[in-house]
Protein backbone atom coordinates (compact mmCIF):
# COMPACT_ATOMS: atom_id res chain seq x y z
CA UNK A 1 0.00 0.00 0.00
CA UNK A 2 1.35 3.40 -0.88
CA UNK A 3 2.28 6.22 1.44
CA UNK A 4 3.49 9.65 1.22
CA UNK A 5 5.84 10.33 3.22
CA UNK A 6 7.48 13.68 4.77
CA UNK A 7 10.59 15.25 4.31
CA UNK A 8 13.05 15.34 7.20
CA UNK A 9 13.09 19.46 6.80
CA UNK A 10 9.29 18.99 7.57
CA UNK A 11 9.24 16.67 10.24
CA UNK A 12 11.57 18.29 12.43
CA UNK A 13 9.71 21.47 11.86
CA UNK A 14 6.76 19.82 13.55
CA UNK A 15 8.11 20.32 16.81
CA UNK A 16 8.28 23.98 17.04
CA UNK A 17 4.98 23.65 17.13
CA UNK A 18 4.15 24.87 20.77
CA UNK A 19 0.89 22.96 21.02
CA UNK A 20 3.50 19.50 21.05
CA UNK A 21 5.09 21.17 24.09
CA UNK A 22 1.88 21.42 25.98
CA UNK A 23 1.17 17.60 24.72
CA UNK A 24 5.27 16.61 26.06
CA UNK A 25 3.99 18.35 29.88
CA UNK A 26 0.81 16.42 29.93
CA UNK A 27 2.45 13.71 28.90
CA UNK A 28 4.38 13.65 31.95
CA UNK A 29 0.78 14.13 34.37
CA UNK A 30 -0.06 10.73 32.57
CA UNK A 31 3.15 8.88 33.21
CA UNK A 32 3.58 10.46 36.94
CA UNK A 33 0.33 8.55 38.65
CA UNK A 34 2.01 5.47 37.50
CA UNK A 35 4.85 5.82 39.77
CA UNK A 36 2.83 6.87 42.73
CA UNK A 37 1.27 3.48 42.70
CA UNK A 38 3.41 1.24 40.23
CA UNK A 39 6.89 1.18 40.57
CA UNK A 40 7.61 2.90 43.87
CA UNK A 41 4.79 1.30 45.39
CA UNK A 42 5.89 -2.31 44.91
CA UNK A 43 9.47 -1.86 46.06
CA UNK A 44 7.97 -0.12 49.66
CA UNK A 45 5.68 -3.53 49.57
CA UNK A 46 8.57 -5.17 49.01
CA UNK A 47 10.76 -3.77 51.59
CA UNK A 48 7.69 -4.16 53.90
CA UNK A 49 7.93 -7.99 53.28
CA UNK A 50 5.13 -8.75 51.24
CA UNK A 51 4.83 -11.77 49.21
CA UNK A 52 5.21 -11.58 45.43
CA UNK A 53 2.32 -12.63 44.40
CA UNK A 54 0.27 -9.84 46.91
CA UNK A 55 2.44 -7.42 45.11
CA UNK A 56 0.67 -8.66 41.62
CA UNK A 57 -2.50 -8.23 43.34
CA UNK A 58 -2.02 -4.81 43.92
CA UNK A 59 -1.64 -4.18 40.31
CA UNK A 60 -5.08 -4.81 40.47
CA UNK A 61 -6.10 -0.81 41.21
CA UNK A 62 -4.57 -0.43 37.71
CA UNK A 63 -7.81 -1.58 36.56
CA UNK A 64 -9.04 1.76 36.50
CA UNK A 65 -7.81 2.35 33.27
CA UNK A 66 -9.27 -0.66 31.92
CA UNK A 67 -12.95 0.88 32.25
CA UNK A 68 -12.41 4.26 32.25
CA UNK A 69 -14.08 4.04 28.98
CA UNK A 70 -17.16 3.72 30.84
CA UNK A 71 -17.36 6.95 32.43
CA UNK A 72 -15.27 8.74 29.28
CA UNK A 73 -18.42 10.60 27.42
CA UNK A 74 -18.66 12.28 31.15
CA UNK A 75 -15.50 14.05 30.06
CA UNK A 76 -17.31 14.57 26.85
CA UNK A 77 -20.29 16.15 27.64
CA UNK A 78 -20.46 17.07 31.72
CA UNK A 79 -19.68 20.79 32.31
CA UNK A 80 -17.72 20.99 35.92
CA UNK A 81 -19.58 24.06 37.70
CA UNK A 82 -17.48 27.26 37.42
CA UNK A 83 -14.60 25.56 36.33
CA UNK A 84 -15.63 24.52 33.27
CA UNK A 85 -16.33 28.17 32.25
CA UNK A 86 -13.07 29.37 33.45
CA UNK A 87 -10.59 26.79 32.13
CA UNK A 88 -12.53 25.12 29.12
CA UNK A 89 -13.99 21.18 29.03
CA UNK A 90 -10.63 19.53 28.89
CA UNK A 91 -8.72 21.50 31.43
CA UNK A 92 -11.10 21.68 33.89
CA UNK A 93 -11.34 17.95 33.90
CA UNK A 94 -7.52 18.03 34.05
CA UNK A 95 -7.23 20.51 36.87
CA UNK A 96 -9.63 18.55 39.36
CA UNK A 97 -8.64 15.07 38.40
CA UNK A 98 -4.50 16.26 39.42
CA UNK A 99 -6.00 17.88 42.50
CA UNK A 100 -7.38 14.37 43.42
CA UNK A 101 -3.93 12.96 42.88
CA UNK A 102 -2.08 15.80 45.15
CA UNK A 103 -4.38 15.06 48.28
CA UNK A 104 -4.13 10.89 47.53
CA UNK A 105 -0.24 11.18 47.42
CA UNK A 106 0.03 13.50 50.18
CA UNK A 107 -1.99 11.36 52.21
CA UNK A 108 -0.09 8.25 51.45
CA UNK A 109 2.73 9.89 53.39
CA UNK A 110 1.26 9.90 56.15
CA UNK A 111 -0.42 6.12 56.55
CA UNK A 112 1.57 3.10 58.81
CA UNK A 113 1.61 0.66 55.89
CA UNK A 114 2.26 -2.29 58.10
CA UNK A 115 -1.08 -1.57 60.14
CA UNK A 116 -3.42 -0.10 57.06
CA UNK A 117 -2.75 -2.10 54.22
CA UNK A 118 -6.10 -1.49 52.94
CA UNK A 119 -6.09 2.03 53.72
CA UNK A 120 -2.94 1.58 51.60
CA UNK A 121 -4.95 -0.40 48.65
CA UNK A 122 -8.25 2.59 48.95
CA UNK A 123 -5.61 5.61 48.06
CA UNK A 124 -4.06 3.20 45.41
CA UNK A 125 -7.65 3.13 44.05
CA UNK A 126 -8.22 6.79 44.61
CA UNK A 127 -5.03 7.92 42.61
CA UNK A 128 -5.53 5.74 40.01
CA UNK A 129 -9.17 6.18 39.11
CA UNK A 130 -8.50 10.20 39.23
CA UNK A 131 -5.15 9.33 37.08
CA UNK A 132 -7.68 7.10 34.70
CA UNK A 133 -10.19 9.81 33.96
CA UNK A 134 -7.25 12.36 33.43
CA UNK A 135 -6.17 10.32 31.16
CA UNK A 136 -9.12 10.52 29.12
CA UNK A 137 -9.29 14.60 29.07
CA UNK A 138 -5.20 14.51 28.25
CA UNK A 139 -5.95 11.92 24.87
CA UNK A 140 -8.82 13.98 23.73
CA UNK A 141 -7.11 17.45 24.44
CA UNK A 142 -4.17 15.79 22.15
CA UNK A 143 -6.40 14.89 19.19
CA UNK A 144 -8.67 17.52 19.65
CA UNK A 145 -5.33 20.54 19.85
CA UNK A 146 -4.19 19.41 16.12
CA UNK A 147 -6.93 21.07 13.20
CA UNK A 148 -8.50 18.22 11.30
CA UNK A 149 -6.25 19.09 8.31
CA UNK A 150 -2.74 18.57 10.37
CA UNK A 151 -2.63 14.28 10.05
CA UNK A 152 0.35 14.84 9.36
CA UNK A 153 1.24 15.84 12.75
CA UNK A 154 0.18 13.35 14.37
CA UNK A 155 2.82 11.08 14.74
CA UNK A 156 4.77 13.63 16.04
CA UNK A 157 2.13 14.58 19.00
CA UNK A 158 2.23 10.55 19.75
CA UNK A 159 5.98 10.95 19.82
CA UNK A 160 5.65 13.87 22.55
CA UNK A 161 3.15 12.13 24.53
CA UNK A 162 5.25 9.37 25.12
CA UNK A 163 8.35 10.94 25.60
CA UNK A 164 6.31 12.87 28.18
CA UNK A 165 5.23 9.81 29.68
CA UNK A 166 8.61 8.36 30.00
CA UNK A 167 9.82 11.29 31.68
CA UNK A 168 7.02 11.75 33.96
CA UNK A 169 7.26 7.75 34.84
CA UNK A 170 10.99 7.13 34.26
CA UNK A 171 13.03 10.24 34.40
CA UNK A 172 11.01 11.27 37.56
CA UNK A 173 10.26 8.11 38.81
CA UNK A 174 14.29 7.65 39.28
CA UNK A 175 14.13 9.96 42.03
CA UNK A 176 12.45 8.05 44.89
CA UNK A 177 14.87 5.13 44.45
CA UNK A 178 18.03 7.49 44.19
CA UNK A 179 16.26 9.32 47.37
CA UNK A 180 15.23 5.16 49.30
CA UNK A 181 19.32 4.65 49.44
CA UNK A 182 19.93 7.67 51.74
CA UNK A 183 20.37 7.26 54.87
CA UNK A 184 17.27 8.17 56.92
CA UNK A 185 15.13 8.47 54.21
CA UNK A 186 11.73 6.28 54.12
CA UNK A 187 9.38 5.82 51.68
CA UNK A 188 6.21 8.15 53.50
CA UNK A 189 9.05 10.76 53.11
CA UNK A 190 9.72 9.85 49.30
CA UNK A 191 5.69 10.68 49.15
CA UNK A 192 5.89 13.68 50.59
CA UNK A 193 8.28 14.87 47.62
CA UNK A 194 6.40 13.46 45.02
CA UNK A 195 3.38 15.45 46.00
CA UNK A 196 5.44 18.43 45.48
CA UNK A 197 5.84 17.05 42.21
CA UNK A 198 2.14 16.89 41.44
CA UNK A 199 1.56 20.35 42.74
CA UNK A 200 4.12 21.41 39.76
CA UNK A 201 1.87 19.74 37.23
CA UNK A 202 -1.13 21.45 38.17
CA UNK A 203 0.04 24.62 37.28
CA UNK A 204 0.71 24.42 34.13
CA UNK A 205 -2.75 23.97 33.55
CA UNK A 206 -3.48 26.79 34.06
CA UNK A 207 -0.82 27.95 30.81
CA UNK A 208 -1.74 25.48 28.50
CA UNK A 209 -4.38 26.48 25.98
CA UNK A 210 -7.99 25.24 25.65
CA UNK A 211 -8.37 23.48 22.00
CA UNK A 212 -10.85 24.86 19.99
CA UNK A 213 -13.63 22.78 19.17
CA UNK A 214 -16.73 22.61 17.36
CA UNK A 215 -18.02 19.00 19.46
CA UNK A 216 -20.61 21.35 21.30
CA UNK A 217 -22.53 22.56 17.83
CA UNK A 218 -22.37 18.87 16.46
CA UNK A 219 -23.63 17.49 19.97
CA UNK A 220 -26.56 20.30 19.70
CA UNK A 221 -27.98 19.12 16.25
CA UNK A 222 -27.53 15.33 17.31
CA UNK A 223 -29.55 15.72 20.33
CA UNK A 224 -32.13 17.71 18.18
CA UNK A 225 -32.06 14.52 15.73
CA UNK A 226 -32.93 12.38 18.81
CA UNK A 227 -35.49 14.94 19.89
CA UNK A 228 -37.74 15.04 16.85
CA UNK A 229 -37.20 11.30 16.52
CA UNK A 230 -38.55 10.84 20.27
CA UNK A 231 -41.59 13.41 19.17
CA UNK A 232 -42.17 10.91 16.26
CA UNK A 233 -42.73 8.24 18.31
CA UNK A 234 -44.74 9.56 21.39
CA UNK A 235 -46.22 13.03 21.55
CA UNK A 236 -47.37 11.96 25.51
CA UNK A 237 -43.12 12.50 26.60
CA UNK A 238 -42.61 15.66 28.93
CA UNK A 239 -39.81 17.78 27.10
CA UNK A 240 -37.69 17.30 29.89
CA UNK A 241 -37.57 13.43 29.99
CA UNK A 242 -37.26 14.13 25.92
CA UNK A 243 -34.47 16.52 26.40
CA UNK A 244 -32.76 14.09 29.69
CA UNK A 245 -33.27 10.84 26.94
CA UNK A 246 -31.76 12.78 24.03
CA UNK A 247 -29.15 13.97 26.07
CA UNK A 248 -28.46 10.17 26.81
CA UNK A 249 -28.72 9.24 23.44
CA UNK A 250 -26.20 11.55 21.99
CA UNK A 251 -23.66 10.72 24.99
CA UNK A 252 -23.49 6.82 25.42
CA UNK A 253 -25.03 5.77 22.60
CA UNK A 254 -23.85 7.90 19.99
CA UNK A 255 -20.15 7.00 20.35
CA UNK A 256 -20.92 3.94 19.71
CA UNK A 257 -22.88 4.17 17.01
CA UNK A 258 -20.03 6.42 15.32
CA UNK A 259 -17.24 3.91 15.48
CA UNK A 260 -19.07 0.63 14.39
CA UNK A 261 -20.51 2.92 11.16
CA UNK A 262 -17.18 4.73 10.67
CA UNK A 263 -15.30 1.36 10.05
CA UNK A 264 -18.01 -1.57 9.50
CA UNK A 265 -18.49 -3.90 12.32
CA UNK A 266 -16.28 -6.74 11.73
CA UNK A 267 -13.71 -4.19 10.53
CA UNK A 268 -14.27 -2.75 14.12
CA UNK A 269 -14.58 -6.17 15.99
CA UNK A 270 -10.97 -6.83 14.32
CA UNK A 271 -9.59 -3.32 15.74
CA UNK A 272 -10.76 -3.64 18.93
CA UNK A 273 -9.30 -7.63 19.24
CA UNK A 274 -5.78 -6.56 17.82
CA UNK A 275 -5.70 -3.50 20.43
CA UNK A 276 -6.77 -6.07 23.48
CA UNK A 277 -3.69 -8.53 22.69
CA UNK A 278 -0.95 -5.98 21.54
CA UNK A 279 0.81 -5.48 24.47
CA UNK A 280 0.08 -8.18 26.99
CA UNK A 281 3.37 -9.90 27.24
CA UNK A 282 4.95 -6.57 28.18
CA UNK A 283 1.87 -6.01 30.49
CA UNK A 284 3.01 -9.16 32.48
CA UNK A 285 6.96 -8.61 32.44
CA UNK A 286 6.53 -4.45 33.87
CA UNK A 287 4.27 -5.69 36.56
CA UNK A 288 6.94 -8.10 38.51
CA UNK A 289 10.14 -6.30 36.37
CA UNK A 290 10.95 -4.38 39.71
CA UNK A 291 10.16 -7.02 42.28
CA UNK A 292 12.65 -9.36 39.66
CA UNK A 293 15.20 -6.57 39.74
CA UNK A 294 15.28 -6.80 43.66
CA UNK A 295 15.33 -10.97 44.18
CA UNK A 296 18.23 -11.16 41.32
CA UNK A 297 20.38 -8.20 43.28
CA UNK A 298 20.16 -5.25 41.68
CA UNK A 299 20.16 -2.22 44.18
CA UNK A 300 17.49 0.48 44.16
CA UNK A 301 20.40 2.99 42.48
CA UNK A 302 20.92 0.55 39.57
CA UNK A 303 17.17 0.10 39.13
CA UNK A 304 17.22 4.08 39.35
CA UNK A 305 19.71 4.41 36.34
CA UNK A 306 18.98 1.69 34.13
CA UNK A 307 15.69 1.18 34.48
CA UNK A 308 14.59 4.29 35.17
CA UNK A 309 17.10 6.76 34.05
CA UNK A 310 18.84 4.74 31.20
CA UNK A 311 14.94 3.64 29.86
CA UNK A 312 13.42 6.99 29.53
CA UNK A 313 16.40 8.32 27.87
CA UNK A 314 16.25 5.71 25.31
CA UNK A 315 12.26 5.68 25.14
CA UNK A 316 12.61 9.70 24.41
CA UNK A 317 14.99 8.74 21.36
CA UNK A 318 13.43 6.28 20.21
CA UNK A 319 10.45 8.04 20.18
CA UNK A 320 11.48 10.58 17.94
CA UNK A 321 13.07 7.60 15.47
CA UNK A 322 9.78 5.95 15.69
CA UNK A 323 7.57 8.62 14.63
CA UNK A 324 9.77 9.71 11.73
CA UNK A 325 9.25 5.72 10.76
CA UNK A 326 5.39 6.10 11.66
CA UNK A 327 5.70 9.94 9.35
CA UNK A 328 7.95 8.58 6.21
CA UNK A 329 6.36 4.76 6.18
CA UNK A 330 3.02 4.26 8.18
CA UNK A 331 1.95 3.59 11.38
CA UNK A 332 0.89 0.00 10.35
CA UNK A 333 4.20 -0.80 9.65
CA UNK A 334 5.95 0.62 12.95
CA UNK A 335 3.25 -1.73 14.80
CA UNK A 336 5.10 -4.71 13.47
CA UNK A 337 8.40 -3.23 14.20
CA UNK A 338 7.69 -2.73 17.68
CA UNK A 339 5.58 -6.11 18.17
CA UNK A 340 8.48 -8.20 17.40
CA UNK A 341 11.01 -6.29 19.49
CA UNK A 342 8.61 -6.34 22.56
CA UNK A 343 9.00 -10.55 21.81
CA UNK A 344 12.84 -9.63 21.56
CA UNK A 345 13.32 -7.22 24.67
CA UNK A 346 11.10 -10.27 27.33
CA UNK A 347 13.83 -13.12 25.80
CA UNK A 348 16.16 -10.37 27.24
CA UNK A 349 15.34 -10.52 30.78
CA UNK A 350 15.01 -14.71 30.41
CA UNK A 351 18.29 -14.44 30.08
CA UNK A 352 19.60 -12.17 33.19
CA UNK A 353 17.30 -14.48 35.42
CA UNK A 354 19.78 -17.20 34.30
CA UNK A 355 23.01 -15.31 34.39
CA UNK A 356 22.40 -12.65 37.49
CA UNK A 357 22.87 -9.45 38.13
CA UNK A 358 25.04 -8.47 35.33
CA UNK A 359 25.25 -4.96 34.67
CA UNK A 360 26.32 -4.89 30.83
CA UNK A 361 23.37 -7.67 30.24
CA UNK A 362 20.55 -5.23 32.30
CA UNK A 363 21.97 -2.51 30.19
CA UNK A 364 21.68 -4.43 26.98
CA UNK A 365 18.07 -5.58 28.20
CA UNK A 366 17.03 -1.82 28.75
CA UNK A 367 18.55 -0.92 25.22
CA UNK A 368 15.83 -3.19 23.65
CA UNK A 369 12.88 -2.51 26.09
CA UNK A 370 13.42 1.21 25.55
CA UNK A 371 13.28 0.83 21.60
CA UNK A 372 10.40 -1.61 22.30
CA UNK A 373 8.53 1.08 24.67
CA UNK A 374 9.10 3.70 22.29
CA UNK A 375 7.52 2.61 19.29
CA UNK A 376 4.79 0.32 20.32
CA UNK A 377 3.70 3.52 22.33
CA UNK A 378 4.20 5.80 19.42
CA UNK A 379 2.64 3.67 17.25
CA UNK A 380 -0.16 2.48 19.11
CA UNK A 381 -0.84 6.32 20.27
CA UNK A 382 -1.02 7.09 16.58
CA UNK A 383 -2.97 4.31 15.30
CA UNK A 384 -5.41 5.05 18.17
CA UNK A 385 -5.64 8.59 17.81
CA UNK A 386 -6.37 8.11 13.65
CA UNK A 387 -9.58 6.06 14.64
CA UNK A 388 -11.50 8.26 16.74
CA UNK A 389 -14.15 11.01 15.79
CA UNK A 390 -13.19 14.31 17.00
CA UNK A 391 -16.88 14.70 18.09
CA UNK A 392 -16.57 12.02 20.61
CA UNK A 393 -12.25 11.79 21.02
CA UNK A 394 -12.77 11.82 24.85
CA UNK A 395 -15.29 8.65 24.63
CA UNK A 396 -13.28 6.78 22.01
CA UNK A 397 -10.06 7.01 22.59
CA UNK A 398 -10.34 5.82 26.26
CA UNK A 399 -12.98 2.66 24.43
CA UNK A 400 -9.62 1.64 22.67
CA UNK A 401 -7.40 2.11 24.91
CA UNK A 402 -9.06 0.44 27.78
CA UNK A 403 -8.91 -2.46 25.64
CA UNK A 404 -4.98 -1.87 25.29
CA UNK A 405 -5.20 -1.64 29.47
CA UNK A 406 -7.66 -4.33 30.13
CA UNK A 407 -4.21 -6.84 29.27
CA UNK A 408 -2.32 -4.64 31.19
CA UNK A 409 -3.89 -4.15 34.05
CA UNK A 410 -6.07 -7.06 35.53
CA UNK A 411 -4.69 -9.65 33.60
CA UNK A 412 -0.60 -8.81 34.65
CA UNK A 413 -2.29 -8.92 38.17
CA UNK A 414 -1.87 -12.49 37.99
CA UNK A 415 1.78 -12.07 37.13
CA UNK A 416 3.15 -12.59 40.45
CA UNK A 417 0.80 -15.63 41.44
CA UNK A 418 2.11 -17.32 37.75
CA UNK A 419 5.68 -16.68 39.15
CA UNK A 420 4.99 -18.20 42.38
CA UNK A 421 2.22 -20.68 41.96
CA UNK A 422 2.27 -21.78 38.45
CA UNK A 423 6.55 -21.85 38.07
CA UNK A 424 7.62 -21.85 41.46
CA UNK A 425 9.91 -18.62 41.02
CA UNK A 426 11.49 -19.62 37.33
CA UNK A 427 11.97 -16.24 36.22
CA UNK A 428 13.35 -17.51 32.77
CA UNK A 429 10.17 -19.31 31.96
CA UNK A 430 8.38 -16.61 32.83
CA UNK A 431 9.96 -14.48 30.69
CA UNK A 432 10.10 -16.77 27.95
CA UNK A 433 6.34 -17.34 28.47
CA UNK A 434 5.43 -13.22 28.17
CA UNK A 435 7.92 -13.11 24.57
CA UNK A 436 5.30 -15.83 23.48
CA UNK A 437 2.09 -13.76 24.02
CA UNK A 438 3.22 -11.12 21.48
CA UNK A 439 2.98 -13.78 19.10
CA UNK A 440 -0.73 -14.29 18.45
CA UNK A 441 -1.03 -9.98 18.63
CA UNK A 442 1.26 -10.35 15.47
CA UNK A 443 -0.23 -13.33 13.72
CA UNK A 444 -3.95 -11.59 13.63
CA UNK A 445 -1.87 -8.09 13.15
CA UNK A 446 -0.65 -9.36 9.78
CA UNK A 447 -4.03 -11.12 8.72
CA UNK A 448 -6.04 -7.69 9.18
CA UNK A 449 -2.60 -5.92 7.52
CA UNK A 450 -4.81 -4.98 3.97
CA UNK A 451 -8.04 -3.12 6.20
CA UNK A 452 -5.35 -1.36 8.22
CA UNK A 453 -3.51 0.34 5.43
CA UNK A 454 -6.48 1.46 4.09
CA UNK A 455 -8.00 2.70 7.03
CA UNK A 456 -4.73 4.69 7.39
CA UNK A 457 -4.82 5.60 3.95
CA UNK A 458 -8.32 7.07 4.50
CA UNK A 459 -7.10 8.93 7.07
CA UNK A 460 -4.61 11.00 5.72
CA UNK A 461 -6.99 11.76 2.84
CA UNK A 462 -9.53 13.23 5.35
CA UNK A 463 -7.14 15.35 6.23
CA UNK A 464 -5.91 16.44 2.42
CA UNK A 465 -9.36 17.24 1.74
CA UNK A 466 -10.32 19.38 4.67
CA UNK A 467 -6.77 20.96 3.54
CA UNK A 468 -8.08 21.90 0.77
Amino acid sequence: MSHNPVSLQTFFNYFRDRRLLTIFIFGISSGFPWVLIGSVMSAWLKDEGLSRSMIGLFGMVFGAYSINFLWSPLVDRVKIPYVTAWLGQRRSWLLCCQCVILLGTLAMAFVDIGAQLYLVALLALVIATASATQDIAIDAYRIDILDENESEKMSAAAAMATCGWWTGYALLGAMPFFAADIPGIEWPDVYLALALIVAALIAYVFVANEPLSNREHVHEQLEHQYQQKLQQHSNALPLVLKKTLAWLGVTIIEPLRSFFAKNGVKTAIALLAFIFLFKIGEAFLARMSIVFYKEVGFSNSDIATFSKLGTAVLTIIFAFLGSLFNARFGIVKGLFISGVAMAASNLMFSWIAVAGPKLHLYALAIILDGFTQAWSLVAMVAFISMLCDRAFSATHYALLASLGNLGRTLLSGYSGVVVDDWLHGDWSTFFILTALMVLPSLLFLYLIRKRLYQLEQQYHARSAKVKE
